[in-house]
């Protein structure tokens, strides 16, 4: 194994709102030089070829139900890999990642605080930080009325009049007085990602920022316990070891690059093997430009 180093550094403040509680900040903590596995070498994949068949959005698929499919599937194999780290150290007696390995949430220089509903931060560690992310993800993707899993049958107060998803034997509702001189948009009422069938106005606000946590989580496994455990499991068959975290890691990239669910700043603790990636066709050309990109979301509070 060759000398392990640490990551570089950037300096970023981002704030993340919920009624959920999952308000958090990014802080730089320090300045260090790449870590090994940001080298090419190690950015090898445990299976051949690239994810894109697995993050393009399915013909007859909507889209909204197609990225709550994708929320649902990557926070499936984080927990996963999570249970690696959760496991008890026979040496210790403890889980590989607990208050005294890992004693805040870090990614190399870049540090993660919690902050509840009123805007303070909470002091947690790393195991405390990913059981939260743990808890709210959870209750947001079972939440129906953030990822409603009912078809939309289509209902009076579902369809104003002049939108286009309006079903043919649905009655048009008569809209109110409007500026004809307003874009069809405007004409047709207020428009969101998923509203026709059925998901609410902020889906897109949360599901971005479920990517946001899950990437948190992701950047934690490599820069603190990319060694321990995921290296040394490498030995025992690669079971779980790093080339399967790299797999994983990569299908999330691509579903996020594809689909502009994280921004650059998000992704800046991983950004020099995500580069890697894009540069050897992992993450294909496509998904690397945000070819099916859906906008910037809208804050809760403009949301309705």
């Amino acid at each position: 194994m060759p000398p392990l180093t640490q990551s570089s550094s950037f300096s970023s403040n981002t704030g993340l709102s919920s009624e959920n509680g999952t308000n958090n900040e990014e802080t730089q903590v320090s300045s260090e030089s790449p870590k090994f596995f940001f080298q090419e070498k190690f950015a090898k994949l445990g299976v051949k070829g690239n994810f894109m068949p697995l993050a393009a959005q399915p013909v007859n698929v909507n889209l909204a139900d197609w990225l709550a499919h994708q929320t649902v599937e990557n926070y499936r194999i984080i927990l996963h890999l999570v249970c690696v780290i959760q496991e008890t150290d026979l040496n210790t007696g403890k889980p590989i990642c607990n208050p005294d390995s890992c004693p805040k949430m870090t990614a190399g220089p870049h540090l993660y605080t919690w902050m509840d509903n009123k805007g303070r931060e909470i002091p947690v560690t790393a195991a405390q930080y990913i059981s939260l992310v743990q808890r709210w993800l959870n209750g947001k993707i079972h939440d129906p009325k953030a990822f409603p899993t009912d078809t939309l049958t289509g209902s009076a107060t579902a369809y104003p009049s002049g939108d286009p998803s309006t079903p043919i034997n649905e009655k048009p509702i008569a809209a109110g007085p409007t500026n004809l001189k307003a874009p069809l948009s405007t004409l047709a009422g207020r428009d969101w990602l998923g509203k026709s069938v059925g998901f609410p106005e902020k889906f897109l606000y949360d599901c971005t920022t479920c990517f946001r946590q899950i990437f948190r989580v992701y950047a934690h496994l490599y820069h603190s316990h990319w060694v321990d455990p995921f290296w040394h499991l490498s030995g025992q068959n690669n079971v779980e070891g790093w080339t399967d975290l790299n797999s994983c890691f990569v299908h999330f990239c691509t579903v996020a690059k594809l689909y502009g669910l994280l921004s650059d700043k998000d992704t800046a603790p991983m950004q020099p093997l995500i580069d890697i990636w894009i540069a050897n066709g992992s993450i294909p050309a496509d998904a690397a430009k945000g070819a099916c990109s859906v906008g910037p979301p809208l804050p809760p509070q403009e949301a309705r």
